[in-house]
């Protein structure tokens, strides 16, 4: 599987390196700003482009501008975004063309080599990897909005795990309940969110949407 890195601290640049490789991961390239990272994504063509949100020149949120960009030049291109700090704003921007293969992943998760290259292998196979973070931080913030506030608790922890990017077996065993139950929760989930029927693996990126806008 082809990675493109984009990440400014040499360090943490090599270390990434080193661990996707360690797990059988091809760097295409592994860059530090902006520019670079635009014309890698462009004439590479990874599997995968894993971007840190702050990069030269603009140290803002280049890197994520530049993965948005391409993106929306290969609709479904899997980016797995990295950040400092919980931004709702960049995980709602990633998520906002209702397609998967995306993830946002604190920058203090990369030192789990576990939990890393799960959220790299899931977004390359076109799911999501949210932090667990980011979910307990909207949790926390806006518990009582609709139409989030009309779940329940049950249905809550079924959406913060999906919203990580769980399979429905991962769910499953982590809850201690049955697959059938937890097909049974998301299903309640999607009605109570008014999602339009569509394929299961969109509904999960429509509903993680809505869970970001209302947390």
């Amino acid at each position: 599987m082809r990675v493109v890195l984009a990440e400014d601290l040499f360090l943490l640049r090599d270390g990434l390196v080193r661990m996707l490789e360690a797990y059988d991961f091809e760097i295409a390239a592994a860059v530090e700003t902006g520019p670079e990272l635009t014309k890698a994504l462009a004439e590479l063509q990874p599997d995968v482009a894993v971007v840190d949100v702050r990069l030269p020149p603009s140290h803002t949120d280049e890197g994520l501008q530049c993965a948005l960009v391409a993106r929306r030049a290969r609709p479904g291109l899997p980016v797995l975004v990295l950040s400092q700090h919980v931004e709702q704003l960049y995980a709602r921007e990633l998520l906002a063309d209702g397609n998967g293969g995306i993830g946002y992943l604190l920058k203090d998760r990369v030192f789990d080599a576990d939990q890393f290259i799960d959220a790299v292998r899931r977004v390359a196979a076109g799911g999501t990897a949210m932090d667990p973070q980011v979910i307990s931080q909207l949790l926390s913030r806006r518990s009582q909005d609709k139409p989030m506030g009309g779940l329940t608790p049950r249905e809550r922890e079924v959406m913060e795990l999906v919203a990580q990017g769980r399979s429905n077996a991962a769910i499953a065993s982590q809850l201690v309940i049955t697959e059938r139950a937890v097909a049974k929760h998301t299903s309640n989930i999607f009605g109570k969110l008014d999602l339009p029927p569509s394929d299961d693996d969109n509904r999960r990126v429509l509903a993680v949407l809505a869970y970001l806008d209302h947390g």
